[in-house]
């Protein structure tokens, strides 16, 4: 009985120890690199109107957030309102200044945060991509403008009466 056990042990040993080994490293400098290509190409489907690529990206739970206070999209609803874009050959052109990645201990999620020139100026974009297989997904981006803290009044005297309106329909959509 005892040989049996040992045996059972030593197969064991082998075989966590062969799994162990077959593991395979990630550089983070790789995950970095594809993670960029990733939202470079992404950007670039926008600019060139390319609908199929552009969406492709988005994981099919994932949410988009856009300037507007209303613009709280699901992939479906952003891909709804973005059509009308892309089939007349003129979506949006994003190019990024700066991004930041930051991955999780298990190499399958990363979160970012980007510096973009845009036709609206300089915009912030920030987001979750997590790998399904062998893709990494956007699971949720956001995009805000930039406002220089000197200007801040100003903004909030420009879209108070739009502000004002928002916050009522939203609270009456609550009730």
């Amino acid at each position: 009985m005892k040989k049996v056990i040992l045996l059972f042990f030593f197969f064991g040993m082998f075989f966590a120890c062969k799994q162990k080994n077959s593991t395979t490293v990630v550089n983070p400098t790789e995950i970095k690199k594809t993670i960029n290509t990733v939202l470079d190409d992404w950007h670039k489907a926008a600019s060139e109107a390319n609908y199929e690529n552009y969406f492709r990206v988005l994981d099919s739970n994932s949410v988009y957030i856009g300037t507007d206070a209303s613009e709280n999209w699901t992939k479906a609803q952003f891909s709804e309102f973005s059509k009308p874009y892309f089939d007349k050959g003129k979506a949006w052109s994003f190019t990024a200044l700066e991004r930041n990645i930051y991955i999780n201990k298990t190499n399958n999620t990363v979160w970012f945060d980007e510096l973009l020139n845009t036709w609206m100026g300089t915009c912030r974009g920030s987001g979750v991509l997590e790998k399904t297989n062998t893709e990494w997904k956007i699971k949720h981006y956001v995009l805000s403008i930039t406002i220089p803290n000197d200007d801040v009044k100003e903004i909030i005297n420009i879209k108070k009466e739009k502000d004002s309106i928002f916050l009522n329909n939203y609270s009456n959509t609550k009730k």
